[in-house]
């Protein structure tokens, strides 16, 4: 329920985004004369029997795309992660890395776009009990289970968020939670202001920023970063985790409204990726 939702807080499509959608929905045969144009970014749920071909695309002659390109500028949701494929999930690591999918068939080379946001969502061994000590699981079941995931795609994965066992039903002593309406403004004053910064270089958002700029044009303070430094010292962090790390701080400063991330928004960073996804 929360992914299909997630879609509500992005802003509509750009024309140039409208478009590009549109015609990979075009190409996949999955226009309608009664929505000639989309102009909302898509949200695709896949099922664990998905193969690794409709994922990223593929089929005979000139490949089709795949899940991953009619998701483009959207949202894409793999649900019990775990009970996927090693190969299939391990074909999103390019994806997720370059925003593209190059398919190499009989009669050439398919291109088509893939920057969508991608939420995986897992239990933490197959029986999945509410709570951990309930687990009737063999340890060698529960290693295999998780080992699923992969380490280099976990490393693309920006917030690791554990879900607590729901202890409480709300009802109307409770404080009501925002409207969707007040979190997507929110949302779109954040994305104005990395798509002014970043405008001049050619990038719209935080994930299209490469590292090297920032590391370099754009670093930050060592006493901003001595967090992230101190995991990259003890290798308790790669290269492309700290990439994304920082990513993830001027996203937070940009939901601050504060004109770079601060310690304090680097640490939180740090703190999401370090936690087990379940």
């Amino acid at each position: 329920m929360l992914a299909e939702r997630l879609v509500g807080l992005l802003p509509p499509l750009s024309g140039e985004d409208a478009i590009a959608v549109t015609a990979i929905h075009s190409v996949a045969g999955l226009l309608t004369p009664e929505t000639p144009l989309v102009a909302a970014p898509p949200f695709v749920s896949l099922h664990s029997s998905t193969s690794a071909e409709a994922l990223v695309g593929g089929g005979g002659g000139l490949a089709k795309p795949g899940a991953v390109s009619r998701a483009h500028r959207g949202v894409l949701f793999i649900d019990e992660a775990s009970e996927f494929g090693t190969r299939c999930l391990d074909a999103l690591r390019t994806c997720l890395e370059d925003g593209e999918v190059r398919i190499a068939r009989r009669d050439g080379i398919a291109r088509y776009p893939a920057r969508f946001q991608l939420v995986l969502a897992t239990n933490s061994c197959p029986c999945a009990p509410p709570k951990d000590v309930d687990c009737v699981c063999l340890p060698a079941a529960k290693r295999r289970y998780q080992s699923r995931l992969s380490g280099p795609l976990l490393d693309r994965v920006d917030l690791r968020v554990t879900m607590r066992p729901l202890t409480v039903m709300l009802g109307p002593e409770l404080s009501p939670p925002e409207t969707t309406a007040v979190v997507r403004e929110r949302v779109r004053r954040a994305r104005d202001r990395a798509s002014s910064r970043w405008a001049a270089h050619g990038w719209r958002t935080n994930a299209e920023v490469p590292g090297p700029a920032l590391r370099r044009e754009f670093g930050l303070p060592r006493s901003t970063t001595r967090a992230v430094d101190r995991a990259l010292a003890t290798g308790a962090m790669t290269g492309r985790g700290a990439d994304r790390c920082l990513r993830v701080a001027w996203t937070l400063a940009d939901l601050a409204e504060t004109d770079e991330p601060t310690p304090d928004h680097v640490t939180a960073a740090l703190e999401f990726r370090e936690r087990r996804t379940a």
